[in-house]
């Protein structure tokens, strides 16, 4: 039987990329699709409902772990196989979709992350950026012993049993170098293959210079408190 995969896209106020996001998801044809419409206060929900596009309006505004958990208990309650994360924003390339599915079915792992870094890309990032993306790979591998070469990376595929995981926890913000060390501990099998990412193709980042180091400092606290108990 073939293994059914759905693509969880959230957003917040993402007027100026979701429909292109989703445009693109839409033409490979091979993936179901949900947008997980975080309490946006722009036209993103407009522009959602005037496509016809699947989603899913949250009534206020939880964050990445409240959107993407959402995403999870979709994917757990409609059977699904995997469930990949695949940011609103155009950063992610859907034509990688099928490489982290056959990535992750034909080698049995239970995460695949699409990484920047474990061969050369094209990607540019800024200086503060690649400097908080080497400490959280120190972090991890200090912590698990495992070298997630690109652990800031949303897009990611996970099983059947992660998507459980999921549903049930789920960090409310910044979760992905978190949930790596979690499901480290657990002895989950992760794995990275390369992916290509694109530049934000409109609006702006929500990540200010000031929440980047809130965000070290809160990630770093909660991977070691997950590590030790």
């Amino acid at each position: 039987m073939k293994k059914r995969a759905l693509i969880i896209i959230p957003a917040y106020n993402e007027e100026d990329n979701i429909e292109d996001t989703v445009s693109n998801v839409k033409r490979m044809n091979n993936f179901d699709y949900i947008v997980v419409n975080d309490g946006s206060k722009d036209k993103t929900q407009e522009i959602l409902n005037s496509n016809n596009f699947n989603h899913l309006d949250l009534p206020i505004n939880l964050g990445i772990g409240g959107a993407m958990q959402t995403g999870y208990k979709y994917a757990l309650k409609n059977d699904y196989d995997y469930a990949i994360q695949l940011d609103a924003d155009g950063q992610h390339n859907p034509k990688d979709l099928a490489k982290l599915i056959d990535e992750i079915d034909i080698n049995h792992f239970d995460m695949v992350i699409g990484s920047r870094f474990i061969e050369k890309t094209d990607y540019r990032g800024s200086l503060t950026r690649r400097v908080g993306i080497y400490y959280f790979y120190k972090l991890i591998h200090i912590l698990t012993g495992k070298k997630v070469t690109d652990p800031t990376s949303g897009y990611r595929v996970v099983n059947k049993k992660i998507i459980k995981e999921f549903s049930n926890y789920y960090p409310q913000d910044y979760p992905e170098v978190e949930v790596v060390v979690d499901l480290a501990k657990k002895g989950y099998n992760i794995h990275e293959t390369r992916v290509d990412m694109n530049s934000r193709q409109g609006g702006t980042s929500s990540i200010t210079p000031l929440k980047s180091i809130y965000y070290m400092i809160k990630v770093t606290f909660f991977s070691v408190i997950r590590k030790v108990f």
